[in-house]
């Protein structure tokens, strides 16, 4: 069905039916415990044929190895699952276990949609094994409200003939990026692709920038501007396409399949695809400005805070960080572990592109910005979109978006 929805409405409805319904939920849980098997609701948004096989074995590998617990998936498009769990928090509907996008942690925990894990991760242990973006990504108003189900970040892929031919090397910096990405553009091909679309998509990959000048969103009015101002000098010179602004990860990609784009901004989830391209490629860190940063993806487990066996569903979490169950579920997936101890099992062991990825996650940053972010995050969107198609300044995009996001974030 399509139809329209307040979706800040409906998420403080969601959360008022949450806390409602969160004592019933959490005294329930005390008999989880209780003989005879468990039925766990889960939900996630892995609709693609490719990832059935992996969820399959691991959902079997859980009810083999978790005593007296049966799995009731269901799935939805990506873009649909945070709207079905506000709507389900309304109707009292919630699933016990889910696997959401890391930057869903500040509307749903935001709203008090999840339960409060932080006592059971205490009593584990095992916090400090994971990186910090990633786990910090799971906390929530000083709370634990999640563990990480995989991660990744963006890097910048190099096609290796082209800088060859070019007598230059990989850009460590923006000065070098650059001069870097003007001297590979020829004809219809740019020297750099990146996406600028208006979605989340595109804010995942201006965020490295505006955190590699030294600012955040709080401070989005000054060096907002610099992070546009940069860019938009690369689409001035022609060494990044305007058409950016229309661009997906996935558009950005098949450029640089294509050879029309002789460096890109992407993450991990291309390695497949690029693995069966006819010419050589690198892949190396964003270059920096004043710091080094990049953008932290990748999904959280989450227990609802109405969920009937709290512990049941936190025993079964538990069980997937084992070693034994996470490794084959991530390499079946593709994915990346959150986990500093894994860093050397599984197939990023051994691929150095992979490898990469994982050097960078140290220096990941989650989208924690409360309830609130996803206005903020429209802001810098229609910011970028300004500034690439002349619409607006750098400065003057960068002050207008400045207004909602502190808004947004609280600060007015």
């Amino acid at each position: 069905m399509s139809y329209s929805v307040d979706r800040r409405g409906l998420l403080r409805a969601a959360g008022a039916a949450a806390a409602t319904a969160a004592l019933g939920g959490a005294l329930a849980s005390c008999g989880s415990g209780s003989s005879g098997p468990v039925t766990l609701t889960w939900w996630d948004y892995f609709t693609l044929d490719n990832f059935q096989p992996g969820m399959n074995r691991l959902i079997a590998d859980i009810e083999s190895g978790v005593p007296d617990v049966k799995i009731e998936r269901r799935t939805f498009p990506f873009a649909e699952l945070d709207r079905q769990l506000a709507l389900a928090a309304i109707s009292g509907d919630l699933p016990d276990i889910a696997i959401v996008d890391n930057v869903a942690m500040n509307t749903l925990g935001g709203n008090h949609l999840l339960a409060d894990l932080t006592s059971r991760v205490a009593k584990w242990g095992q916090a400090d094994q994971y990186y910090k973006g990633p786990w910090d990504g799971c906390q929530v108003g000083g709370k634990t409200l999640g563990i990480p189900n995989n991660s990744n970040c963006l890097a910048l892929y190099c096609n290796t003939r082209m800088l060859k031919s070019a007598g230059v090397r990989p850009p460590t910096t923006w000065d070098e990026l650059a001069s870097t990405a003007h001297r590979l553009a020829s004809g219809d091909r740019y020297g750099l692709a990146l996406s600028a679309i208006r979605t989340e998509e595109g804010v995942f990959q201006f965020l490295p920038f505006l955190w590699q000048s030294g600012g955040d969103l709080d401070t989005f009015g000054t060096y907002g501007a610099t992070a546009l101002s940069f860019l938009h000098d690369l689409i001035a010179k022609g060494s990044l396409s305007e058409q950016c602004v229309g661009w997906t990860q996935q558009d950005v990609n098949t450029r640089f399949l294509n050879q029309r784009a002789a460096l890109q901004i992407n993450g991990p989830w291309q390695i497949p695809t690029l693995k069966k391209a006819s010419f050589d490629w690198d892949v190396v860190p964003l270059p920096r400005d004043r710091e080094a940063a990049t953008c932290l993806g990748g999904e959280n487990w989450v227990v609802t805070a109405t969920s009937r066996h709290i512990d049941k569903a936190w025993e079964v979490l538990e069980y997937t960080q084992r070693p034994s169950v996470l490794v084959p579920y991530l390499v079946s997936f593709g994915d990346l572990p959150s986990r500093k101890d894994l860093a050397d099992q599984g197939t990023w062991a051994s691929d150095p592109a992979l490898r990469l990825f994982l050097s960078q996650l140290p220096l990941a940053r989650p989208r924690q910005y409360g309830p609130h972010y996803a206005d903020a995050s429209q802001a810098v969107a229609e910011a970028e979109q300004a500034v690439f198609t002349g619409a607006a300044s750098p400065s003057g995009a960068a002050r207008t978006a400045a207004v909602r996001i502190d808004k947004a974030l609280g600060k007015q």
